[in-house]
């Protein structure tokens, strides 16, 4: 909902929180990370490199991967959504204790990592 007021989905909302800490990465990497089919992703691209908020470039030594970064508007933009997305994460967790979210986080890693290493 704050979201939406702001002008953003969901999708592009975690995109730029992505991009926020890791700029730089590749299309694929960026649908991973961000758990975003990459037919959506796409369409997500276009429309925040449409209002300025990221780039794409391709990359130095292979020019088939494209590269993702946030601008500085687009950081700004990230900044200006972070306390509602700050919110919606403390009541995403409301009522899990420390060692749950260990285990959550610890099996999202090895999933992370399985996902890269059979290229899923």
């Amino acid at each position: 909902e704050d979201f939406r007021r702001q002008g953003r989905t969901i999708p592009q909302v975690r995109t730029l929180a992505v991009l926020s800490v890791t700029d730089g990465v590749t299309v694929g990497d960026l649908a991973v990370f961000t758990v975003i089919e990459q037919s959506t992703l796409s369409r997500t691209l276009d429309t925040l490199e449409a209002h300025g908020l990221v780039r794409r470039e391709t990359g130095d030594t292979d020019t088939r991967i494209r590269k993702v970064f946030l601008t500085d508007e687009g950081r700004a933009e990230f900044n200006r959504a972070w306390p509602a997305m700050h919110d919606a994460f403390e009541a995403m967790f409301d009522g899990i204790d420390d060692t749950e979210y260990a285990a959550l986080i610890g099996t999202l890693q090895r999933m992370l990592a399985n996902i890269r290493k059979h290229d899923i």
